[in-house]
């Protein structure tokens, strides 16, 4: 049994997967959600549960985030009973939710105030590689409380890699989701261009995958395709946020601002809770005109 005890706040596609693993390497683990029921399959695997955050980090020496966006982390800690109401000395938050790395600073300013460690932590992977602990943990943070928290990294994932101070994993997330958005992007203007000229979608995806320009996320999801599933393992809403953070960052590159706008037409148009290659719903959806 692993001797710390491990809090773990947000169970959705992502937490619970996660959870998993760390019951399985043999961490006592608490967990919170503020939507109840999400909780149950975790419990049978040994997990303990919370009634708040307050209460989760008292009985936690490390703490675990993952929720949707700035604002939901941010109310975990701020919130009544929310973590700034229970004493954090000593106690080590990590941040795996992809936030702005401003946002990420301002709650390791909190985490300082209170005698506490932080570390931003975003993952690179989606629902199967959180189910076999096959995740890439992208930290920001300093580097002994990286090495603190390393265990419990390995446990969720196949590398994690220490980058740099406050922020700099919530960087490299947006920077890896800006590569994800335009991979995704091509991949469906690709198959919907070669259609429209009288190549079978199976034939398009089978030239994708078997050559060069083949990779982990265009078999993933060409399998998505085929199968006509779009049930989300990250759903579109997400990378459109992510996209928007990025260009907040900073990003102006040429292929950005026609990319943004067409995920969050995607999000406009309905196609939010769906998984991110519903864009190529979207797209195949538009007028004609609004494609020249």
């Amino acid at each position: 049994m692993n001797k710390l005890n491990l809090g773990w706040i947000g169970l959705g596609n992502m937490g619970n997967p996660m959870v998993k693993n760390l019951l399985k390497a043999g961490f006592r683990v608490t967990v919170y959600n503020r939507t109840k029921g999400k909780e149950s399959e975790l419990v049978s695997a040994g997990a303990l549960v919370a009634d708040s955050p307050k209460q989760l980090a008292e009985s936690s020496d490390v703490i675990m985030i993952m929720v949707s966006d700035d604002n939901a982390v941010k109310q975990i800690f701020t919130e009544e009973n929310g973590l700034l109401s229970a004493s954090l000395t000593g106690k080590l938050v990590i941040d795996l939710s992809t936030v702005s790395p401003q946002t990420s600073r301002e709650l390791a300013a909190l985490c300082q105030k209170e005698n506490a460690g932080f570390m931003d932590a975003p993952v690179s992977g989606s629902v199967k590689p959180a189910q076999d602990a096959q995740l890439i943990i992208m930290t920001g943070g300093e580097e002994a409380t990286f090495n603190k928290a390393k265990p419990i990294f390995d446990a969720i994932g196949k590398l994690a890699l220490y980058l740099g101070k406050t922020g700099a994993g919530s960087s490299a997330k947006l920077a890896i989701n800006y590569f994800l958005g335009v991979t995704l992007q091509g991949f469906a203007e690709t198959i919907l261009f070669a259609q429209n000229l009288g190549i079978k979608q199976n034939d398009m995806l089978t030239i994708i995958n078997e050559g060069a320009c083949s990779s982990g996320v265009t078999k993933t999801k060409a399998q998505n395709i085929v199968n006509n599933n779009y049930k989300a393992a990250f759903p579109l809403k997400h990378l459109a946020k992510d996209l928007k953070l990025a260009h907040e960052q900073g990003l102006n590159t040429p292929l950005l601002s026609p990319l943004l706008n067409s995920y969050q037409d995607a999000l406009k148009a309905g196609y939010g809770e769906d998984d991110v290659i519903a864009i190529l719903n979207y797209l195949a959806a538009l007028p004609a005109s609004s494609k020249k």
